[in-house]
C-alpha cells in the first residue's frame, strides 16, 4: 500500500507505524480513501436525491455514524431529517428555437441551449416571444447600479450575462471596483439573476455562457441540467423562478445579437457602463415547447452528534453534502454516472474521519453535530431547508464547519478559505494553519463566487458564522504552479462530469492535513466559549446580533 504523507501530525505516525489503524487525534488517509471509494462507486449511481443512490448513501452515511458511536439527531430520534422538494423532469422531446429575421433557427438543447423549469407546470409552450438584453440583470441600489432602468420585462424572455460587470472591466477603469474587482458577488450568481428577471415578470430567462466568467465549461453546465430539477417546495415558486430557465452558448448569442443587428461585444462593454438600458432585440423571437413532470419527493439529510458535557445546548457543526448529480447525458466514453468522488464523497469522508477522532477524544463541552446535506447540487437545497428547521438552535450554534471537494493533489504550504476571509473564522483558521507551520491566504479564486456555490452559504444568511475550507494551491511538490494546474485540470476535465473518480493513486496527505486543521479548529471551538461572528460591514452580521441575548458571553 502506497504511504501518503498527512500533514504534521498524521505524517509522524504513518512513518513510525505503517498502514494500521491511526490513534486519536490523527487523520488516516486510507479511511478517507476507502470511504471515497465507496460513495463514488458506480453501485451508488451518482447520488442522486429521490433515486436508489439516496438510499444506499445515507443508509451507509447512517451506519458510519452509529459504528462510531454518534448519537442520531434527525427526525423523531433517527437518523435522519425529511426535506421536501419538489422535482421536475422535462422527458422529452424538448424543442426550442429563435425565429431570426422571419427565418426559424431551431437550437439543439444541451449543445446550443439548456432549458428547464421549476415552477409547478404540465407543459410549457412559448410561441414568439420578444427577447430583451438586460446586461448582467443587476439591481444594487447600494453600488449605485441598475441594468433594468424600469424596463418592464412581463412576457419576455431575458438574456443576461454571467458574473459582474467587474469581471472583464480594465482595472483602471472609473467604475471598476463597484463590485468588489475580480471577486465574483451574489449579483454575478445564476441564481440570482434568475431570482430578479422573475421578480420583475420575465416569461424566461436565457443566460450567456462563457468559460471564464462563469468559471467553468459548457460541459458542466449541460451535466448539471440533463437530469431532474428540484426546488424547495415554496408557497410561490414564481417569486423565484421564471417559467424557462436556461443557458445559451456563447456563438449562439452572438447568431442571436447579428440577427438584431448588433454585436455581441460591443453590446457587451455597453453593459459595463451606467449607461446601459436594455435593448430590445428586434428581428427575434424564441419558442420553447415541452412537457414538465412536476412531483414532490422527500430527500433526507442525515445526522449525528455528540453531545456536549457542560453545554449540550451549544453546538458546532461540521457538514458537507452527499448528494451529486446521478445518472445522466453519456460522456464521450458512453459513462452515464456522475460519481462525483472530489464533489463530494471527498467532503462526506472527512466528516466521518472528524466524527471517528471526536467519538475517540474526550468529549467535548459543547455539542458537536456531523451532517450530510442533500441536494446541494440542486441549489443548496438541503442546507436551506436545515438553516430554516434547525436541529438545534442556530442562535446557540457556534459556527459551520464545511468541506467541499477536498485536496486530493497532495501536502500543501498554505490552506484557504472559500471568500475574502475577513470574519472570525477565517482568522481561527490563520491562526490554526500557522501552528501547522503553513499560511493562510483568502481565497485564490474569489472570480469563481465559490462563496456562494457551498452549503455554509445559506447557513450564513441565516447569521450563522460558517465557512468552507479550500484546499491551499502552494504544493509541497511543485509549488502554485502545481496547484493552480491540478485546480484547472479538475475543473476542466472532471468537475460535473463522469470522469470525477474516485483512484487510488491519489495523494490524501493534503487532504489529511486540513481535517488535522479542522479537528484542532473543532475542538477550540467545542471546548471554549468562543462566540465568532461577523465584520462590521458583513451582510450576515445584522441577523447574527438579533440573537445575541440568547448566547451566554
Amino acid at each position: 500500500m502506497k504511504l501518503f504523507a498527512a500533514g504534521l501530525t498524521a505524517a509522524a505516525w504513518l512513518i513510525g507505524t505503517g498502514c494500521g489503524a491511526a490513534p486519536v487525534g490523527t487523520v488516516d488517509p486510507a479511511r478517507l480513501s476507502e470511504h471515497i471509494r465507496i460513495l463514488a462507486s458506480d453501485a451508488f449511481e451518482g447520488r442522486g436525491p429521490a433515486t436508489p443512490g439516496e438510499d444506499k448513501t445515507v443508509a451507509y452515511v447512517s451506519g458510519q455514524m452509529k459504528a462510531l458511536g454518534l448519537a442520531p439527531a434527525g427526525d423523531d430520534g433517527g437518523w435522519t431529517q425529511a426535506v421536501p422538494l419538489r422535482r421536475f423532469v422535462t422527458p422529452g422531446p424538448i424543442t426550442v428555437s429563435f425565429t431570426l429575421a422571419g427565418t426559424p433557427r431551431a437550437l439543439a438543447e444541451l449543445n446550443d441551449i439548456v432549458v428547464h423549469t421549476e415552477v409547478p407546470a404540465d407543459h410549457v409552450a412559448v410561441k414568439d416571444a420578444p427577447l430583451v438584453f438586460i446586461g448582467y440583470g443587476v439591481d444594487a441600489p447600494e453600488r449605485q447600479w441598475d441594468d433594468f432602468k424600469g424596463y418592464d420585462l412581463k412576457g419576455k424572455i431575458a438574456v443576461v450575462l454571467i458574473n459582474d460587470p467587474d469581471f472583464e472591466m480594465n482595472p483602471g477603469d472609473p467604475l471598476f471596483g463597484r463590485f468588489d474587482g475580480k471577486a465574483m458577488t451574489l449579483y454575478g450568481r445564476w441564481t440570482y439573476k434568475y431570482a430578479e428577471a422573475a421578480r420583475r415578470g420575465a416569461l424566461g430567462v436565457l443566460i450567456v455562457h462563457e468559460t471564464a466568467p462563469a468559471a467553468y465549461g459548457w460541459n458542466t453546465v449541460k451535466n448539471s441540467n440533463s437530469n431532474a430539477q428540484f426546488d424547495i417546495v415554496r408557497a410561490h415558486p414564481e417569486a423565484l423562478h421564471p417559467l424557462i430557465e436556461g443557458w445559451i452558448q456563447r456563438d449562439v448569442a452572438v447568431e442571436l445579437f447579428k440577427a438584431a443587428g448588433l454585436d455581441f461585444d460591443a453590446e457587451k462593454a455597453r453593459a459595463r457602463t451606467l449607461a446601459f438600458r436594455p435593448v430590445e432585440l428586434k428581428a427575434a423571437t424564441f419558442s420553447a415547447d415541452y412537457a414538465v413532470q412536476t412531483s414532490t419527493i422527500v430527500s433526507h439529510n442525515v445526522i449525528g452528534k455528540i453531545a456536549g458535557t457542560r453545554r449540550p445546548g451549544e453546538a458546532v457543526l461540521y457538514v458537507a453534502h452527499w448528494d451529486h448529480l446521478g445518472v445522466g447525458a453519456p460522456d464521450a466514453r458512453g459513462d452515464r454516472i456522475y460519481n462525483g468522488a472530489v464533489d463530494n464523497a471527498s467532503g462526506v469522508a472527512g466528516v466521518l474521519e472528524l466524527a471517528r477522532l471526536f467519538s475517540q477524544a474526550p468529549r467535548p463541552e459543547r455539542s458537536v453535530y456531523f451532517i450530510a446535506f442533500t441536494a446541494e447540487e440542486k441549489g443548496l437545497l438541503g442546507s436551506e431547508y436545515y438553516a430554516a428547521h434547525p436541529v438545534t438552535p442556530l442562535a446557540t450554534t457556534v459556527g459551520l464547519l464545511n468541506l467541499d471537494v477536498m485536496n486530493v493533489a497532495g501536502p500543501s504550504r498554505d490552506i484557504s478559505t472559500r471568500g475574502k476571509g475577513d470574519a472570525d473564522l477565517d482568522g481561527l483558521v490563520a491562526r490554526f494553519a500557522r501552528e501547522q507551520g503553513r499560511t493562510y491566504r483568502h481565497d485564490p479564486h474569489l472570480e469563481e463566487g465559490s462563496f456562494y456555490r457551498a452549503d455554509h452559504f445559506s447557513l450564513a444568511k441565516a447569521g450563522l458564522p460558517a465557512l468552507t475550507l479550500t484546499a491551499g494551491v502552494d504544493l509541497a511538490n511543485g509549488g502554485v504552479a502545481a496547484g493552480e494546474a491540478a485546480h484547472r485540470d479538475y475543473i476542466t476535465h472532471r468537475y460535473h462530469q463522469p470522469a470525477d473518480e474516485w483512484s487510488a493513486d491519489w495523494n490524501l496527505g493534503g487532504a489529511a492535513q486540513d481535517l488535522d486543521l479542522y479537528f484542532a479548529l473543532g475542538q477550540y471551538l467545542a471546548n471554549s466559549h468562543a462566540w465568532p461572528s461577523w465584520p462590521a460591514n458583513s451582510e450576515f452580521k445584522a441577523a447574527r446580533d438579533e440573537t445575541a441575548a440568547e448566547r451566554k458571553p
